[in-house]
């Protein structure tokens, strides 16, 4: 990436004048390149956004509207993930969409791109297209995340899209059919299961009382089925 300052220099000068970027801000328009190298001078920020070409900055996050439910998902997709080899999880990874959209999602789930993932690494270790699967917690954020992100990462194939809606006590689980996200059903027992990754079983009602050994229970319920498998070993291959 570009480094925080410019150099300019002219007839009869001796030194350099520093001219350091301006920082981000909330609202801001500006093309990938330059919300990267803004992004980049300001190693204490912890969380920017470009969708759509605007930047959207984190707020502080709290305990029982963010904190404890990013852990309970973080805690459930490394645990398939500890169980699934090929498949890669992680916390807010910057994503290059596109030239206007670098989400940082709050978690995803990817195929490995050695194993056949639709995304790739980049040589600077970013995420450069769509993974399989986002999981966003939409608290302070929900109307971005269910109106902006989702149209974007709709358009830009990540074809399973999680919400929880913290403030509502609702789960989503979207599924990217014919151009458009449709909710996943739940099954006879409550339980969505997701379409793109065998074996990944979530119990939305335990999630939303946070009972996290129900949450673990269904997923190892997931794991066990012989789908899963059959998903491990096409991995392997």
């Amino acid at each position: 990436m570009a480094t925080a300052a410019s150099t300019t220099t002219g007839p009869g000068r001796t030194g350099s004048s520093v001219r350091p970027l301006p920082p981000l801000e909330n609202g801001d328009r500006l093309t990938r390149a330059e919300f990267e190298r803004r992004y980049d001078a300001m190693p204490e920020l912890k969380k920017a956004e470009l969708i759509e070409g605007v930047v959207y900055m984190g707020s502080p996050v709290r305990l029982r509207n963010h904190g404890r439910p990013h852990s309970h998902l973080v805690t459930w997709l490394g645990t398939y993930e500890a169980a699934t080899q090929g498949v890669l999880v992680a916390d807010n990874a910057t994503v290059r969409l596109d030239l206007d959209n670098e989400p940082q999602p709050d978690i995803l789930l990817m195929i490995d791109p050695s194993r056949g993932g639709q995304a790739r690494i980049s040589d600077d270790d970013y995420i450069e297209g769509a993974p399989e699967l986002v999981v966003e917690i939409a608290s302070s954020s929900v109307s971005l995340d269910l109106n902006a992100k989702l149209q974007v990462y709709r358009r830009s194939n990540v074809r399973e899209y999680l919400t929880w809606r913290v403030l509502d006590g609702a789960i989503d689980w979207r599924v990217l059919r014919d151009d458009r996200y449709e909710l996943i059903p739940a099954d006879d027992r409550g339980r969505l299961r997701s379409t793109v990754f065998p074996g990944l079983w979530l119990d939305p009602s335990a999630l939303l009382r946070g009972d996290l050994t129900a949450v673990l229970a269904a997923l190892g319920a997931g794991l066990a089925d012989p789908e899963h498998a059959a998903f491990v070993d096409r991995l392997r291959g």
